[in-house]
């Protein structure tokens, strides 16, 4: 290969933060709209065509496995984990399930990922996982603690029969870590700030090789307890019923018939401050159809829910009641000129319902004591461009406009007790953040692009930008108006190393702050005074990678996350990882 291309490609090269990798039996997620949505789905290069309708006994045997992926902001502490999962570039085609890899690095990191799996004769695949991440934190940027440890350990079983399969898993999470992101005072080193989540799931999911009548069903629930006695359980399951591929008449069009069942329950109870509680029960009803010729499509449906919903306050002795059906409009075209330029648009809607899991998987700083509210995209326009240049270069770039009500964000919080001291709880620093809501337009511009100029080289690019006018605040707190990412991969030796590249970007975000101060009266007391316009600075987060196979079963790897050095904050106060060298081993078997 030429010189020039190599070094070029070198340049581009690296991966995003090694967090927890994993590969399953198509991972259950009932609800797939959550921010910051940028997923990927790879088929492995083993797989069978996903075609619904091919005999079940050839389904049975060569199941399709995907990859999915999360891409996170990037340095593998707590403050930049945006729902963030391992998105270091795989060996294509080679991936296994059974490994084990340990890894340790700066800031006493050390990594622990493995996964193993057998396949029984009856046609049933047993396995288990367990990922382990922990971290030092900043210890020479604060005298308090702002380490961290995160853990899952899961099991899952799979069958493949001759109508269908199934999967079900279960898993169990902790997330110890510390409310660090102290600004305004100044506490002793000793300070307690614990915080510590425990999560258990229960997945289950049954897909039907046709399309008849019942497509698959899934099952989710889990039980969230943290280590200030919040509770929330939540169950849900979600039915779909399609009629796929009925020929109308000799016109070359096939018409597909669907209809989604849901029912999600949540219970949440807190128990500390307000002791705010909150019990929802949503029923949806999707019915779609659509009517489609080669790759030209036009769906028309409608989402309906059904919402039940209490709010209570311990502490006030209050309680609301409301019970509420909604209609949202569903519509999408697509008129494909060729497979190099597709032009497609359409409306959706919904309702969200905003659980405190999702809420500390977006800002895992928020008090112990939310209170809840849907979110109710009452319409969101969009249209938009995407395509195929020669197997060469893909792209999707697309811009849309919304109204919403109850959009929920983070606003920080001040002090919850003025009195003179620093004997407070781990909470009472003025670092910790809770939801609130407001009724808004949003507008967003989205884009796309991954581009193959060499065999072993792969390049892609994601922009996002969203405005919202909002109807009683300034600005939203805590979104940034720009983010976007770049990376790479390139495999070279004969495919025995493979480096990456990961880049993060986010402009500037508005958030609130506080400035506090004693007041000499008597009693001695804290007063605060809050800064409604203030800035957490934008971001750029460089990240490299590469792994060796010195054996088809033993590699060895190496990983620099945020390289730049800079310890930006992602929510006022909490200062990220500088950068951070990773190396370790990976045994597969």
């Amino acid at each position: 290969m030429n010189k020039k291309i190599q070094l070029l490609s070198i340049l581009f090269l690296g991966v995003s933060q090694f967090a927890f990798s994993q590969i399953k039996e198509e991972k259950l997620v009932l609800n797939k709209k959550r921010e910051p949505e940028v997923k990927k789905i790879e088929k492995k290069k083993t797989s069978v065509e996903t075609i619904k309708n091919y005999p079940p006994e050839e389904k049975s045997q060569n199941p399709v496995k995907y990859t999915i992926t999360d891409v996170p902001a990037v340095s593998d502490f707590k403050t930049s984990t945006i729902q963030g999962e391992d998105v270091t570039p795989k060996f294509d085609g080679t991936a296994q399930n059974n490994y084990v890899q340990f890894g340790m690095g700066n800031y006493g990191k050390i990594l622990l990922d493995g996964n193993i799996s057998k396949t029984l004769e009856n046609k049933f695949e047993v396995g288990a996982d367990v990922h382990l991440l922990s971290t030092k934190g900043l210890r020479k940027d604060y005298d308090w603690k702002s380490g961290q440890t995160a853990a899952t350990i899961g099991a899952f079983l799979n069958s493949y029969g001759e109508k269908g399969k199934f999967n079900i898993n279960a898993e169990y999470g902790l997330d110890s870590y510390n409310y660090y992101g102290i600004y305004a005072l100044q506490p002793a080193g000793d300070v307690d700030l614990k915080q510590k989540v425990n999560q258990f799931k229960v997945n289950g999911y049954y897909d039907f090789y046709s399309n008849e009548i019942l497509n698959d069903v899934r099952v989710k629930s889990y039980f969230l307890k943290d280590h200030f006695d919040a509770q929330e359980n939540q169950v849900g399951i979600l039915a779909n019923f399609s009629k796929h591929a009925v020929e109308l008449g000799k016109s070359g069009i096939n018409l597909n018939a669907d209809l989604g069942v849901g029912l999600d329950a949540v219970k949440t109870d807190f128990a500390i401050r307000d002791k705010n509680s909150a019990n929802f029960f949503n029923m949806n009803l999707a019915p779609k159809v659509t009517f489609r010729k080669g790759e030209s499509y036009l769906m028309i449906g409608s989402s309906f829910s059904f919402l039940n919903a209490k709010n209570s306050n311990t502490l006030m002795q209050e309680q609301l009641k409301n019970n509420k059906t909604y209609w949202f409009p569903q519509a999408e075209f697509q008129v494909a000129a060729a497979k190099e330029f597709k032009f497609y648009g359409g409306v959706d809607g919904g309702l969200k319902l905003n659980t405190y899991a999702d809420m500390l998987q977006a800002n895992p700083f928020a008090l112990s004591d939310q209170y809840l509210k849907p979110t109710e995209t009452k319409y969101h326009f969009y249209v938009g461009l995407r395509g195929d240049i020669d197997e060469t270069l893909k792209y999707d770039f697309s811009a849309g406009f919304g109204k919403m009500k109850d959009i929920m964000f983070f606003k920080a919080n001040s002090l919850f007790d003025n009195v003179y001291t620093l004997n407070r709880s781990a909470y009472d620093f003025a670092n910790t953040f809770s939801a609130v809501y407001d009724d808004g337009n949003v507008s967003d511009i989205k884009g796309s692009v991954q581009y193959f100029p060499l065999a072993n080289l792969v390049l892609d690019g994601e922009l996002r930008f969203t405005k919202y006018n909002l109807k009683n605040f300034d600005n939203i707190y805590n979104v940034p108006l720009f983010n976007a990412s770049i990376g790479a991969k390139y495999t070279m030796l004969d495919k025995k190393l493979l480096l990456g590249f990961k880049g993060i970007f986010a402009s500037d975000r508005t958030t609130n702050s506080y400035a506090i101060e004693g007041v000499d009266a008597p009693g001695m007391i804290f007063q605060s005074t809050e800064n409604t316009n203030d800035k957490v600075g934008g971001y750029a987060d460089l990240n490299l990678s590469a792994e060796y196979k010195i054996h088809k079963n033993f590699s060895i790897f190496a990983l620099g996350n945020n390289l730049l050095s800079s310890k930006y904050q992602t929510y006022k106060g909490y200062k990220v990882l500088g950068a951070q060298i990773l190396g370790g081993v990976k045994i597969t078997f």
